[in-house]
């Protein structure tokens, strides 16, 4: 049964929109109703707790699962750098000899078992972790969609309550659709992420939270991470989307890393004075300069990559000497919300947070 126009925007917004954040799970239809409202933490309560407690309320998270990205593939590649890397930023990796990286490539939402074509799986996600000399790793996590759906962690948190406080039986407006309507951002970011790659050789990535690169001499500059497809970016129609199978972006990876490797160019965009880098759903224009920071070559799929995935916990500020937070506040909330969440996937039975 195709769904109505109002079920399509309510499964876009609690499985596009939310599952962007890698913070959230997905609401099922006619599973809540007004009983289910959510109740308020205290005021005392961390708010990456209270994002947190207010994600595991919302209908369709798997134990034992990522609650987000539950779905994925995991590779491992290396990446080499350009010569105008180590001219931005000091650290070991932007130098010298190629890198060993763990590459994870994932669909956006909490079902691991979502078709690959679905619209509702974006955006999808690729985090990389750089294994450094002497043992030590440095990660960035990225996604599909250049630019996040809100700013602050309480809008985000904000968002997620009016996800779990909608009733689908309800009149209209839902909480949701008045967020939105209040937020154009967050509903432009429902809306494009209904794209469907052809591959995930050929989507690009963004980390959209701005970094502070730090050069030998002590020049620091902001910028974001862009992962752009060596192979161009291509999508679906709607039409070659409904022809695809259920794991047709696992399966065509692991295909093409039979002939050979997947690549991707690093960069870095950089902004013009004025550009906001606490704003991260503020997309700087595409005119800005970019820094060139190598290749990414993926190389296989991991055999044991199930396995791998498990325990394997990216977080945006796993950072090394030469990258630095900038005033941007997401990453550091994003991290102590991605702790909670290793922990609770790690120990189900338990409910540890």
């Amino acid at each position: 049964m195709t769904p109505s126009p109002r079920r399509h925007t309510r499964r876009t917004i609690a499985i596009g929109v939310l599952s962007a954040i890698t913070l959230v799970a997905i609401p099922l239809f006619g599973q809540r109703g007004p009983s289910a409202r959510l109740e308020r933490a205290p005021a005392h309560v961390d708010l990456a707790e209270q994002i947190l407690e207010t994600m595991l309320r919302v209908p369709g998270n798997r134990a034992g699962f990522r609650t987000v990205h539950a779905k994925g593939i995991v590779c491992e590649g290396t990446f080499t750098p350009s010569t105008e890397a180590s001219g931005l930023s000091s650290a070991v990796h932007f130098a010298g000899a190629p890198t060993p990286v763990t590459v994870r490539f994932s669909d956006g939402a909490s079902d691991p078992l979502i078709p690959d074509a679905s619209p509702d799986a974006g955006p999808r996600g690729m985090a990389i972790r750089f294994a450094l000399p002497g043992g030590s790793v440095t990660d960035i996590v990225a996604m599909s969609h250049n630019g996040f759906v809100v700013g602050t962690g309480e809008e985000f948190l904000a968002l997620q309550r009016a996800v779990v406080d909608t009733d689908p039986q309800a009149p209209h407006p839902w909480p949701v659709e008045t967020f939105l309507a209040a937020h154009p951002r967050a509903a432009a970011f429902v809306r494009e992420n209904r794209n469907v790659p052809a591959s995930f050789a050929t989507d690009a990535f963004f980390s959209n939270n701005a970094f502070v690169f730090v050069d030998t001499r002590g020049h620091r500059q902001p910028g974001r991470y862009q992962l752009l497809p060596a192979a161009g970016r291509q999508l679906l129609s709607e039409r070659d989307a409904l022809t695809r199978d259920v794991n047709y972006l696992m399966d065509d990876l692991a295909s093409r890393l039979a002939v050979g490797p997947v690549v991707f160019r690093l960069q870095v965009q950089l902004p013009n004075p004025g550009d906001p880098t606490r704003g991260s759903s503020l997309v700087w224009p595409d005119d800005r300069r970019t820094v060139d920071l190598g290749r990414i070559s993926v190389t296989r799929v991991l055999p044991d990559d199930a396995v791998v995935a498990r325990s394997l916990a990216f977080d945006p500020v796993r950072l090394t000497v030469g990258i630095e937070l900038s005033d941007d506040p997401l990453p550091a909330l994003r991290s102590r919300v991605y702790a909670l969440a290793v922990q609770r996937r790690l120990h189900p039975s338990t409910g540890a947070r």
